[in-house]
């Protein structure tokens, strides 16, 4: 149907990516339809689209991935045309070919080059007959490495190559169906482990084997084709810091690419567009080494979570650049001679414990706020569900600047400023990245993370009195909320005069979800004069010099230490949890009750589940002795696996749970005794 006018468009995705395509449609006045699933019904993107279309769920096949459904709704809510987004349905060509059979419109590249890129291993050898430069590698018979007796066909596969080594999925991305390998020992079970898991994110475990390069960087360059036959690069994305071989940081330029290595690249990445006939959106992923050399790794045939950096540095719109090329239009000149202007970094914001191998967490988000003049692509609001079915990132923050030091800065103030209440994210570690001294100075590639410990990365960004400070502030705001009178305080509420002199404390405690104080007590001690000012102020133990009380409501404490003058944002939860704000960072807190219920202790030697998620395989079972550290079970959660190993040595007393049970975080998995 190229040719055709597009009026009404449905976005066969959720989330962030709905609404970042509906917004363009809005711009140029196109018509827009959701899909959603029963978890989704009151999402925004469902509520913001002209037209929405329930299809079942909550799992992805139940609702995302049926295609049928997807194009059933489309042609039933009067759409011309269907826009994959960037995932679920994107890079796959059946679907592709249903919806122009149904005829609708694809915005996307054509079947055969979403199936030529599909298997990695198919698209190396393309790549490889077209010029483009690649890795040493091979694919593995479905035979090889299964453990039934064909380990030493992997191991003679694997030496050719040469450690340390990939195992990569044939289908997919993001990370998953991937294991380093670096020693022989590691081969089989990385081998299994990759297959599996593959397998179960895209319903195909085949695995290649690849060279792995130490200290590269992943850069990708952005490509537009035309049914002209026309393709155009766009500019290159450093991605390379990753943790588990998925994007955490993106960057547009890259700090590695000169102008000459730019031209090189693109090049490249234009010759695999046209042995592709490359229609749409797509990206040229490489590998940079450190000697300035780059090799192919894959195509992605679909818009990129990461390309709100190239649109922030060429001015350019790719939605819109999709649409018009689906309509069959040709590529215009600003879009053939791009001109990349300043800097621009993203920050994925994910529901995750970056202090705890990045486990993914759900919960309620009750507050979500990212101030400053940055771009802020969201599929939450305040009160969202981070639901264990679904990707667990909350938001892309994208700040632009006249340079990458005031992107940098831009981008960590935002963070850092930002109000995220209720549940875990990575925002700490984020700004840690962003401020760390090797990012900064364009060093950071794709071990990054292994020479620094991501867990210090994501220490809280207030500390010593700065963190004392805001711990103070929750407790003169709770004080002041329980007054029935909301009007400024000007010193000490009303309900202190009868005792100005006595001394009053407040009681939070720390824990799970990056609470200040991690399991101990914080004690908050404060007293007034009989002028009604405030004379002291302690927090646990230690006294905050020369206090002065400005201003308390419950939601603003403007507080005085030390000659320095500062405002608190506070935000108290129904649930007791109370977080507080500053220009450098959040505290979240838990008040103590004054006479706490007993709680019914787990039994000891509990192993608790991290997270939520499926059992995937069970490792060990009762009666077994087992060394601490040694993997027990493996968790699937979010379409990555997990090992859990024994936190002790000891005898497992008790394995409750079994393969493919589905388990929620703080289901007690097995029980441990003590070793004698």
């Amino acid at each position: 149907m190229a040719g055709s006018d597009i009026n009404r468009v449905l976005v066969a995705n959720r989330g962030e990516i709905a609404r970042r395509v509906f917004k363009t449609c809005r711009r140029l006045g196109i018509g827009t339809v959701a899909v959603y699933s029963d978890p989704d019904a009151q999402a925004p993107f469902a509520r913001e689209a002209d037209r929405a279309v329930a299809i079942g769920g909550p799992a992805p096949a139940d609702s995302y991935l049926r295609g049928d459904a997807v194009i059933d709704a489309a042609l039933s809510a009067g759409a011309d045309a269907i826009h994959p987004g960037y995932g679920f349905l994107a890079e796959n060509a059946d679907f592709a070919r249903a919806v122009t059979a149904a005829g609708l419109i694809w915005v996307g590249p054509s079947p055969e080059a979403i199936e030529a890129m599909g298997s990695k291993t198919d698209a190396r050898d393309r790549m490889e007959r077209a010029g483009v430069p690649v890795l040493p590698g091979q694919r593995l018979d479905d035979q090889i490495g299964t453990g039934g007796g064909a380990g030493d066909g992997l191991a003679v596969i694997a030496e050719g190559i040469g450690f340390p080594l990939l195992v990569k999925a044939s289908a997919g991305g993001g990370g998953k169906g991937m294991r380093l390998v670096e020693a022989p020992a590691e081969l089989e079970s990385g081998v299994q482990g990759a297959r599996r898991e593959a397998a179960g994110a895209f319903g195909d475990g085949a695995v290649f084997l690849e060279r792995f390069a130490p200290r590269s960087r992943h850069v990708e360059i952005q490509i537009l084709g035309d049914s002209h036959g026309t393709v155009a690069a766009l500019g290159e994305r450093d991605c390379s810091v990753q943790r588990r071989h998925q994007k955490v940081i993106e960057e547009s330029p890259s700090p590695a690419v000169d102008d000459e290595l730019r031209q090189a690249m693109s090049a490249a990445a234009v010759a695999a567009g046209e042995e592709l006939a490359y229609v749409g959106a797509g990206t040229v992923e490489f590998l940079l080494t450190e000697q300035g050399e780059f090799f192919f790794l894959e195509v992605n045939t679909r818009l990129q979570v990461e390309h709100p950096v190239t649109e922030l540095v060429t001015g350019l719109d790719l939605v819109e650049l999709q649409l018009h090329v689906a309509e069959g239009g040709a590529l215009p000149s600003e879009a053939l001679s791009p001109v990349m202007r300043g800097h621009a970094i993203e920050a994925r914001l994910y529901a995750e414990d970056a202090a705890n191998d990045f486990l993914p967490v759900t919960g309620t988000l009750s507050r979500f706020s990212v101030p400053g003049d940055v771009r802020v692509d969201t599929g939450v609001e305040d009160g969202a569900q981070i639901s264990r079915y679904y990707d667990p990132m909350v938001a892309k923050v994208i700040a632009h600047g006249a340079t990458r030091a005031a992107a940098a800065r831009l981008l960590a103030d935002s963070l850092a400023r930002a109000q995220l209440h209720g549940t875990i994210t990575n925002r700490d570690f984020l700004v840690g990245v962003l401020r760390h001294e090797e990012f900064l100075d364009g060093r950071a590639d794709t071990s990054f993370l292994e020479r620094h410990d991501p867990a210090q990365l994501a220490a809280p960004l207030l500390s010593g009195e700065s963190e004392r400070l805001a711990v103070a502030a929750a407790a003169l705001a709770l004080q002041a909320r329980r007054r029935r009178d909301a009007r400024v305080l000007a010193a000490m509420p009303s309900g202190w005069r009868n005792v100005p002199a006595a001394p009053h404390e407040i009681t939070f405690h720390g824990g799970d979800g990056g609470l200040a104080g991690g399991e101990r007590a914080l004690v908050v001690a404060y007293a007034f004069d009989r002028a009604n000012r405030l004379v002291t102020l302690t927090v646990d133990g230690e006294a905050i010099e020369s206090p002065v009380l400005h201003a308390c409501t419950p939601e603003m404490v403007d507080l005085e230490a030390r000659g320095h003058r500062r405002r608190y944002a506070v935000h108290a939860e129904p649930s007791g949890a109370v977080h507080v704000n500053t220009e450098s960072g959040q505290v979240s807190l838990a008040e103590q009750p004054r006479h706490p219920r007993a709680e019914e202790d787990a039994a000891a030697g509990s192993l608790a589940s991290p997270m939520p998620g499926a059992v995937r395989k069970v490792l060990a079972a009762a009666g077994e002795q087992v060394d601490k550290g040694q993997p027990l079970l493996v968790i699937e959660a979010m379409k990555m696996e997990h090992e859990i190993a024994a936190p002790v040595a000891g005898s497992l007393e008790k394995m409750r749970v079994a393969e493919g049970d589905q388990v929620d975080a703080g289901t007690i998995l097995a029980v441990i005794g003590e070793a004698p």
